[in-house]
């Protein structure tokens, strides 16, 4: 979840997607589990994903927890990039954050980008993923 990025005195513009499980994609309900965040000028890609699989089973019967962990794990790979996430992992910081916020049709969903800025990167981070999924 670290995003290297010091704390500053200057404000930092980022871009935000919340995470989301879309257990159903034709009922259109989901719960959120994560978060991911860019910031161009600052070169930080980050997400930050939890989720309490028993918990997720009891609000989306019937998913297929082994098959969300590794998306959700293929998710983290790419935002962290390099090589163990295939091409799309060694693409800069800002494709890799569009490829991760397109629209899907799939489990595994992200709601609109948002935009904001902060002085310290990885606590917004931690403060949009309370906010948003806490």
């Amino acid at each position: 979840m670290t995003t290297e990025s010091p704390t500053s005195t200057e404000w930092i513009e980022y871009d935000y997607a919340i995470v989301r499980v879309v257990p159903l994609v034709h009922v259109c309900s989901f719960t959120n589990i994560g978060v991911v965040l860019h910031a161009r000028q600052a070169g930080v890609l980050a997400a930050h994903i939890e989720y309490d699989a028993a918990r997720l089973a009891e609000r989306c019967p019937g998913i297929d927890a082994d098959l969300l962990e590794r998306y959700v794990e293929a998710y983290r790979r790419v935002a962290r990039g390099g090589a163990d996430a295939a091409p799309i992992g060694v693409l800069p910081p800002s494709e890799r954050f569009h490829w991760l916020t397109a629209p899907r049709s799939a489990v595994l969903q992200t709601s609109e980008v948002h935009p904001g800025r902060a002085r310290d990167l990885d606590a917004e981070l931690r403060r949009l993923f309370l906010e948003q999924c806490g």
